[in-house]
């Protein structure tokens, strides 16, 4: 072999070796018994085709004794060239990990969206209709004076019953006494959030005479 064999990659060595013998990886693949996607994967020295070990050296190493080359010497240069790609691919692996600047910028990124996820959530809440679910008696007919209306609404709405404002408490809940002083009334429940939106709900009660 040349004295600056070394400066060649294993594969390349045996690929124009091979060429300049004038030979095809299928003629070679049968005469040697190695699969001839074995051989393409040395000679273009893609390590994720290569067979396992120790597979992969004794390939190597009987390719190169077909094409009458020092078998030593190839084997000793692919295991060079393996190393040499193998820690390449470590070290784009590790430049493009998780680094503590990355790992920071990605802890911002999900405190920005949290943060985004949580104005846009207040601002719905602000700006749609509060709820509303009023406890209506069983049945619309009272045979009594007087009744109590309850229900719940959103804690930072204000209630009316019949236009009278009443209290509602931090979890929402409000309740009324309604007179029943005719045969029929109309009971109008309306709750009004912080930006004016408002819902409404009516009933009427009919007194057993």
């Amino acid at each position: 072999m040349a004295a600056n064999i070394s400066l060649f990659k294993a594969s390349t060595i045996l690929k124009n070796t091979r060429l300049d013998k004038e030979l095809e990886l299928e003629e070679i693949s049968k005469k040697i018994k190695i699969p001839k996607k074995y051989l393409e994967a040395i000679e273009s020295g893609d390590i994720s085709l290569y067979p396992q070990e120790p597979y992969c050296s004794l390939f190597v190493r009987d390719y190169a004794e077909f094409l009458k080359l020092n078998s030593t010497d190839i084997l000793s240069l692919f295991r060079r060239d393996f190393l040499q790609v193998k820690h390449k691919s470590i070290n784009k692996l590790t430049k493009f990990g998780f680094t503590p600047q990355i790992t920071f910028t990605i802890i911002l990124t999900i405190i920005g969206l949290l943060f985004i996820t949580y104005l846009t959530g207040e601002y719905i809440k602000f700006n749609r209709p509060p709820k509303l679910t009023v406890n209506w008696p069983e049945t619309e007919y009272i045979n009594q004076e007087n009744f109590e209306v309850t229900g719940k609404t959103d804690p930072e709405s204000t209630v009316r019953v019949n236009q009278d404002l009443v209290i509602v408490d931090n979890q929402g809940n409000f309740s009324k006494k309604i007179n029943i002083e005719s045969p029929q009334t109309q009971i109008i429940i309306e709750s009004k959030s912080a930006s004016g939106k408002t819902t409404i709900t009516k009933k009427t009660i009919y007194k057993k005479l």
